[in-house]
Protein backbone atom coordinates (compact mmCIF):
# COMPACT_ATOMS: atom_id res chain seq x y z
CA UNK A 1 0.00 0.00 0.00
CA UNK A 2 1.27 3.48 -0.87
CA UNK A 3 2.15 5.73 2.06
CA UNK A 4 2.54 9.50 1.64
CA UNK A 5 3.80 11.62 4.54
CA UNK A 6 2.85 15.30 4.40
CA UNK A 7 5.09 17.65 6.39
CA UNK A 8 3.69 20.79 8.03
CA UNK A 9 4.40 23.36 10.70
CA UNK A 10 2.34 22.59 13.78
CA UNK A 11 0.43 25.88 14.05
CA UNK A 12 -3.34 25.76 13.57
CA UNK A 13 -3.10 27.76 10.35
CA UNK A 14 -0.34 25.59 8.90
CA UNK A 15 -2.29 22.43 9.76
CA UNK A 16 -5.48 23.87 8.22
CA UNK A 17 -3.56 24.58 5.02
CA UNK A 18 -1.88 21.17 5.00
CA UNK A 19 -5.19 19.40 5.57
CA UNK A 20 -6.43 20.72 2.23
CA UNK A 21 -3.64 18.65 0.67
CA UNK A 22 -4.22 15.64 2.95
CA UNK A 23 -7.96 15.63 2.21
CA UNK A 24 -7.29 15.90 -1.52
CA UNK A 25 -4.83 12.97 -1.40
CA UNK A 26 -7.32 10.81 0.50
CA UNK A 27 -9.88 11.43 -2.25
CA UNK A 28 -7.43 11.07 -5.12
CA UNK A 29 -5.66 7.98 -3.73
CA UNK A 30 -8.31 6.01 -1.83
CA UNK A 31 -6.00 3.01 -1.32
CA UNK A 32 -3.10 5.02 0.08
CA UNK A 33 -2.13 5.75 3.68
CA UNK A 34 -1.84 9.52 4.10
CA UNK A 35 -0.05 10.76 7.22
CA UNK A 36 0.31 14.37 8.41
CA UNK A 37 3.61 15.03 10.19
CA UNK A 38 3.84 18.29 12.11
CA UNK A 39 6.87 20.01 13.58
CA UNK A 40 7.81 23.22 15.31
CA UNK A 41 10.21 25.40 13.32
CA UNK A 42 12.81 27.87 14.57
CA UNK A 43 10.55 30.73 13.50
CA UNK A 44 7.76 29.33 15.67
CA UNK A 45 9.99 28.98 18.73
CA UNK A 46 11.73 32.37 18.85
CA UNK A 47 9.01 34.99 19.33
CA UNK A 48 10.81 37.80 21.15
CA UNK A 49 12.55 39.18 18.04
CA UNK A 50 11.35 40.26 14.61
CA UNK A 51 11.95 38.11 11.55
CA UNK A 52 14.35 40.75 10.24
CA UNK A 53 16.50 40.33 13.36
CA UNK A 54 16.32 36.55 13.09
CA UNK A 55 17.31 36.42 9.43
CA UNK A 56 14.02 36.09 7.59
CA UNK A 57 11.10 33.74 7.09
CA UNK A 58 13.41 30.96 5.92
CA UNK A 59 13.36 30.02 9.60
CA UNK A 60 9.83 28.69 9.00
CA UNK A 61 10.95 26.14 6.41
CA UNK A 62 14.41 24.81 7.26
CA UNK A 63 13.15 22.05 9.59
CA UNK A 64 10.66 21.00 6.91
CA UNK A 65 13.45 20.98 4.33
CA UNK A 66 15.44 18.67 6.61
CA UNK A 67 12.45 16.32 6.89
CA UNK A 68 12.27 16.11 3.09
CA UNK A 69 15.97 15.41 2.79
CA UNK A 70 16.08 12.63 5.36
CA UNK A 71 12.86 10.97 4.20
CA UNK A 72 10.62 11.76 7.16
CA UNK A 73 8.30 13.60 4.76
CA UNK A 74 7.49 12.94 1.11
CA UNK A 75 6.22 16.46 0.49
CA UNK A 76 5.83 19.60 2.59
CA UNK A 77 3.19 22.32 2.61
CA UNK A 78 3.91 26.03 3.05
CA UNK A 79 2.35 29.46 2.77
CA UNK A 80 4.15 30.60 -0.37
CA UNK A 81 4.84 34.03 1.13
CA UNK A 82 6.95 32.28 3.81
CA UNK A 83 9.10 30.41 1.28
CA UNK A 84 12.51 32.03 0.52
CA UNK A 85 12.98 33.21 -3.05
CA UNK A 86 15.74 30.66 -3.57
CA UNK A 87 14.80 27.06 -2.78
CA UNK A 88 17.46 24.51 -1.78
CA UNK A 89 19.01 22.36 -4.47
CA UNK A 90 17.10 19.14 -4.88
CA UNK A 91 13.98 20.42 -3.12
CA UNK A 92 11.89 22.14 -5.82
CA UNK A 93 8.48 23.72 -5.47
CA UNK A 94 6.18 21.21 -7.14
CA UNK A 95 3.23 23.51 -7.60
CA UNK A 96 0.68 25.86 -6.11
CA UNK A 97 -2.90 25.74 -4.85
CA UNK A 98 -5.80 27.82 -6.07
CA UNK A 99 -5.28 31.23 -4.50
CA UNK A 100 -7.29 32.26 -1.45
CA UNK A 101 -8.01 35.97 -0.89
CA UNK A 102 -4.60 37.66 -1.28
CA UNK A 103 -5.52 40.91 0.47
CA UNK A 104 -4.28 42.26 3.79
CA UNK A 105 -6.93 43.22 6.32
CA UNK A 106 -7.41 45.38 9.39
CA UNK A 107 -8.57 43.61 12.55
CA UNK A 108 -9.95 45.65 15.46
CA UNK A 109 -10.28 44.55 19.10
CA UNK A 110 -13.37 42.45 19.69
CA UNK A 111 -16.40 44.70 20.05
CA UNK A 112 -14.73 47.80 18.55
CA UNK A 113 -16.13 49.51 15.47
CA UNK A 114 -13.59 52.32 14.96
CA UNK A 115 -9.80 52.36 14.75
CA UNK A 116 -8.20 53.94 17.84
CA UNK A 117 -4.96 55.54 16.63
CA UNK A 118 -3.95 56.43 20.20
CA UNK A 119 -2.79 52.81 20.39
CA UNK A 120 -0.23 51.19 18.06
CA UNK A 121 -1.12 49.07 15.08
CA UNK A 122 0.46 45.65 15.39
CA UNK A 123 2.57 44.52 12.46
CA UNK A 124 6.00 42.93 12.29
CA UNK A 125 6.12 43.31 8.49
CA UNK A 126 8.25 46.08 6.96
CA UNK A 127 6.11 45.82 3.82
CA UNK A 128 2.90 46.45 5.73
CA UNK A 129 4.43 49.14 7.93
CA UNK A 130 5.69 51.12 4.94
CA UNK A 131 2.28 51.12 3.27
CA UNK A 132 0.31 51.67 6.50
CA UNK A 133 2.08 54.98 7.03
CA UNK A 134 0.57 56.19 3.76
CA UNK A 135 -2.93 54.97 4.62
CA UNK A 136 -2.84 56.20 8.25
CA UNK A 137 -0.37 59.11 8.40
CA UNK A 138 1.17 59.51 11.84
CA UNK A 139 0.13 56.09 13.11
CA UNK A 140 2.42 54.19 15.48
CA UNK A 141 3.34 50.68 14.37
CA UNK A 142 4.82 48.13 16.75
CA UNK A 143 5.94 44.57 16.03
CA UNK A 144 3.71 41.65 17.01
CA UNK A 145 4.80 38.01 16.74
CA UNK A 146 3.16 34.68 17.38
CA UNK A 147 0.49 32.66 15.65
CA UNK A 148 -2.82 34.23 14.66
CA UNK A 149 -4.56 33.26 17.88
CA UNK A 150 -1.74 34.71 20.00
CA UNK A 151 -1.84 37.97 18.08
CA UNK A 152 -5.60 38.23 18.48
CA UNK A 153 -5.29 37.69 22.25
CA UNK A 154 -2.76 40.53 22.45
CA UNK A 155 -5.10 42.74 20.43
CA UNK A 156 -8.18 41.96 22.51
CA UNK A 157 -6.27 42.49 25.76
CA UNK A 158 -5.66 46.14 24.79
CA UNK A 159 -2.01 46.06 23.72
CA UNK A 160 -2.84 47.28 20.21
CA UNK A 161 -5.49 49.41 18.53
CA UNK A 162 -5.55 47.07 15.53
CA UNK A 163 -3.66 44.33 13.73
CA UNK A 164 -2.90 43.92 10.04
CA UNK A 165 -3.11 40.29 8.97
CA UNK A 166 -3.61 38.26 5.80
CA UNK A 167 -7.21 37.63 4.83
CA UNK A 168 -6.29 34.14 3.64
CA UNK A 169 -5.12 32.99 7.05
CA UNK A 170 -8.17 34.31 8.87
CA UNK A 171 -10.51 32.72 6.35
CA UNK A 172 -8.75 29.35 6.53
CA UNK A 173 -9.11 29.44 10.31
CA UNK A 174 -12.79 30.32 10.17
CA UNK A 175 -12.09 33.79 11.59
CA UNK A 176 -13.37 35.87 8.68
CA UNK A 177 -15.79 37.58 11.07
CA UNK A 178 -12.86 39.36 12.76
CA UNK A 179 -12.07 41.33 9.59
CA UNK A 180 -12.97 45.02 9.91
CA UNK A 181 -11.55 46.31 6.63
CA UNK A 182 -10.00 44.88 3.49
CA UNK A 183 -7.03 46.68 1.91
CA UNK A 184 -7.29 46.36 -1.85
CA UNK A 185 -3.99 45.62 -3.64
CA UNK A 186 -4.12 49.13 -5.11
CA UNK A 187 -3.63 50.61 -1.61
CA UNK A 188 -1.61 47.85 0.08
CA UNK A 189 0.26 45.45 -2.16
CA UNK A 190 0.35 41.95 -0.62
CA UNK A 191 3.50 39.91 -0.12
CA UNK A 192 4.59 37.89 -3.13
CA UNK A 193 2.67 34.63 -3.04
CA UNK A 194 0.22 35.69 -0.33
CA UNK A 195 -2.86 33.46 -0.28
CA UNK A 196 -1.17 30.65 -2.22
CA UNK A 197 -0.24 27.29 -0.70
CA UNK A 198 3.03 25.91 -2.06
CA UNK A 199 3.95 22.23 -2.13
CA UNK A 200 7.61 21.29 -2.01
CA UNK A 201 9.13 17.90 -2.79
CA UNK A 202 12.28 16.05 -3.79
CA UNK A 203 13.75 16.33 -7.28
CA UNK A 204 13.24 13.28 -9.46
CA UNK A 205 10.17 11.94 -7.69
CA UNK A 206 6.77 11.47 -9.33
CA UNK A 207 4.18 13.87 -7.95
CA UNK A 208 1.70 13.52 -10.79
CA UNK A 209 -0.95 12.50 -8.25
CA UNK A 210 -1.13 16.18 -7.21
CA UNK A 211 -2.12 17.40 -10.69
CA UNK A 212 -5.77 18.10 -9.90
CA UNK A 213 -4.91 19.98 -6.71
CA UNK A 214 -2.56 22.42 -8.42
CA UNK A 215 -3.82 25.61 -10.07
CA UNK A 216 -2.15 26.89 -13.27
CA UNK A 217 -3.18 30.54 -12.73
CA UNK A 218 -1.70 30.53 -9.23
CA UNK A 219 1.49 29.14 -10.72
CA UNK A 220 1.66 32.01 -13.22
CA UNK A 221 1.04 34.60 -10.49
CA UNK A 222 3.65 33.00 -8.25
CA UNK A 223 6.27 33.04 -11.00
CA UNK A 224 5.70 36.72 -11.83
CA UNK A 225 5.58 37.91 -8.21
CA UNK A 226 8.66 35.95 -7.16
CA UNK A 227 10.58 37.00 -10.28
CA UNK A 228 9.89 40.67 -9.48
CA UNK A 229 10.95 40.28 -5.86
CA UNK A 230 14.04 38.25 -6.68
CA UNK A 231 15.17 40.72 -9.35
CA UNK A 232 15.15 43.50 -6.74
CA UNK A 233 17.05 41.41 -4.20
CA UNK A 234 13.98 41.26 -1.99
CA UNK A 235 13.44 38.44 0.45
CA UNK A 236 10.93 37.53 3.09
CA UNK A 237 11.82 40.52 5.30
CA UNK A 238 12.06 43.13 2.51
CA UNK A 239 9.30 45.67 1.82
CA UNK A 240 9.63 44.76 -1.89
CA UNK A 241 6.37 43.07 -2.91
CA UNK A 242 4.15 42.24 -5.86
CA UNK A 243 0.66 41.07 -6.70
CA UNK A 244 -0.49 39.55 -9.99
CA UNK A 245 -3.93 39.00 -11.45
CA UNK A 246 -4.27 36.31 -14.11
CA UNK A 247 -7.23 36.11 -16.45
CA UNK A 248 -7.78 34.44 -19.81
CA UNK A 249 -4.10 33.93 -20.48
CA UNK A 250 -3.14 37.50 -19.54
CA UNK A 251 -1.30 38.74 -16.47
CA UNK A 252 -1.43 42.14 -14.75
CA UNK A 253 1.34 42.74 -12.23
CA UNK A 254 1.64 45.48 -9.62
CA UNK A 255 4.92 45.84 -7.75
CA UNK A 256 6.52 47.98 -5.05
CA UNK A 257 10.19 48.95 -5.18
CA UNK A 258 11.96 50.22 -2.07
CA UNK A 259 15.49 51.59 -1.84
CA UNK A 260 16.72 50.97 1.70
CA UNK A 261 19.62 53.39 1.28
CA UNK A 262 17.53 56.39 0.20
CA UNK A 263 14.06 55.47 1.45
CA UNK A 264 12.68 55.92 -2.06
CA UNK A 265 9.50 53.96 -2.73
CA UNK A 266 7.93 53.45 -6.15
CA UNK A 267 4.96 51.47 -7.41
CA UNK A 268 4.47 50.38 -11.00
CA UNK A 269 2.55 47.95 -13.17
CA UNK A 270 3.16 45.71 -16.14
CA UNK A 271 1.03 43.34 -18.16
CA UNK A 272 1.33 40.77 -20.90
CA UNK A 273 0.93 37.11 -21.78
CA UNK A 274 0.78 34.66 -18.89
CA UNK A 275 3.40 32.62 -20.71
CA UNK A 276 5.89 35.44 -20.12
CA UNK A 277 5.23 35.70 -16.36
CA UNK A 278 8.89 35.54 -15.32
CA UNK A 279 10.01 38.08 -17.93
CA UNK A 280 7.20 40.46 -16.97
CA UNK A 281 8.25 40.33 -13.32
CA UNK A 282 11.87 41.06 -14.18
CA UNK A 283 10.90 43.79 -16.65
CA UNK A 284 8.82 45.65 -14.04
CA UNK A 285 11.58 45.34 -11.46
CA UNK A 286 14.17 46.79 -13.84
CA UNK A 287 11.81 49.62 -14.86
CA UNK A 288 11.23 50.70 -11.27
CA UNK A 289 14.88 50.33 -10.29
CA UNK A 290 16.07 52.44 -13.24
CA UNK A 291 13.87 55.42 -12.37
CA UNK A 292 15.67 58.25 -10.62
CA UNK A 293 14.82 58.97 -6.98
Amino acid sequence: MTKIRVGSRESKLAVAQSMTVVDYLKRALPGAEIELITMKTTGDVILDRTLTELGGKGLFVKELDAALRDGRADLTVHSLKDVPMETPEGLPLIGFSKREDARDVLVLPEGCKELDLSKPIGSASLRRSLQLKTIFPGCEILPVRGNVQTRLRKLDSGEYGALVLAAAGLKRLGLEGRISRYFEPEEMIPAAGQGIIAIQGRAGEDYSYLASYLDPDSGVAAIAERAFTTALGGGCTSPVCAHAKVNAGKIFLRGLYYNEATGACRIGTAEGSAGNACAIGIELAEKLRSQKD
